[in-house]
């Protein structure tokens, strides 16, 4: 959903990516630069903090397609096209500039490039939408425009959860600037460093109640990893069952568990999936990715070394590297 401040935000700047960066380049820097400020690694550390609210904002945006496109339409419209703002022409023959260029709201459909005309007037005149009396029959351009009341300022609170609270979604008590606790409603699916906005919860104002703004974020888990809405495990298996194959039963973050076969032979860290077993969320839902892990044999009797002896001559593997140092040689 588009943001009224993404015209003075540089995403790809914050993940230091080109702006034709692919998926996974965007997806590497945001890995990279969240390890980086997490505020597990920095407790207490106010910029640290604040340095990944903002990559995670920025990940959030670039890494959804719908959002990018609409980001880049923006910041490409903003840039040839709201030269008024800085004292120059608008497109669609609006001369002159518009004062400070901060009223400039853009919605979500047509591509991100409708103009919240009310805006615009109201920050030509000095109002808000609620001052435009004169277009519906109440003051008119002789009587002056009228400046809505402001709304109260908006205020930010952190909620830390725990991964399967991220998967399943669950509800916390923050307190409210006038001393009171609310519950808020964290949706399954929520992202580590997400925001969450709890409108007219912030601070009161002469025209209402400003927002919440709610950071979330998420622990790591000892199973479990994130992939996008995907939900990654590494799962252990013996040497038997690499060999002959198997039936393994794996763990969801649900508390529940799914069965997959794994192939007899199966080569070394081939994906398993269980379909629609991930993070379900409003724009999807991810898979369960599991990645069978050999557990090798430790502290073999001296019988045992000379049985594995005997069944490497009935089937031995050759040179298991060569292919690899052919590709490396290409």
């Amino acid at each position: 959903m588009a943001s009224e401040n993404w015209l003075n935000q540089d995403f790809y700047k914050v993940l230091g990516v080109a702006e034709d960066a692919s998926d996974a380049d965007i997806k590497k820097a945001y890995r990279k630069l969240a390890r980086k400020y997490h505020p597990d690694q920095h407790p207490g550390d106010a910029e640290a903090e604040r340095k990944f609210k903002e990559v995670a904002e920025a990940y959030d945006v670039l890494s959804d397609k719908k959002d990018r496109e609409e980001y880049d339409q923006i910041r490409k419209y903003g840039a040839a096209g709201f030269a008024g703002a800085q004292g120059g022409g608008f497109p669609g023959g609006f001369g002159g500039g518009f004062p400070g260029g901060q009223n400039v709201h853009f919605s979500q459909s047509g591509g991100g490039q409708n103009i919240n005309i009310e805006d615009l007037l109201g920050g030509m005149f000095g109002g808000g939408a609620g001052g435009l009396g004169g277009f519906g029959g109440g003051s008119n351009f002789g009587g002056g425009f009228q400046q809505a009341p402001r709304k109260g300022a908006d205020v930010e609170a952190n909620a830390r959860i725990s991964f399967k609270d991220s998967f399943n979604g669950t509800e916390r008590s923050v307190t409210l600037p006038s001393g009171a606790t609310t519950k808020i409603r964290i949706p399954s699916g929520v992202k580590d460093g997400q925001k969450l906005k709890l409108r007219g919860k912030g601070q009161q104002g002469p025209g209402g109640a400003g927002d919440l703004i709610l950071h979330v974020f998420v622990d790591s888990h000892p199973v479990f990893e994130r992939d996008g809405n995907d939900v990654v495990v590494h799962v252990p298996v013996s040497l038997q069952e690499a060999v002959e194959g198997a039936v393994l039963e794996v763990p969801t973050p649900d508390g529940k568990s799914v069965k997959l076969r794994l192939q007899a032979g199966a080569p070394a860290g081939q994906k398993m999936r269980a379909k629609a077993r991930g993070f379900k969320t409003a724009k999807g839902t991810g898979n369960l990715i599991v990645i069978p892990e050999v557990e090798l044999p430790q502290n073999l009797t001296d019988e045992a070394k000379t049985a594995f002896a005997e069944f490497l001559k009935l089937a031995p593997q050759g040179d298991v590297r060569s292919d690899l140092m052919r590709k490396a040689a290409q």
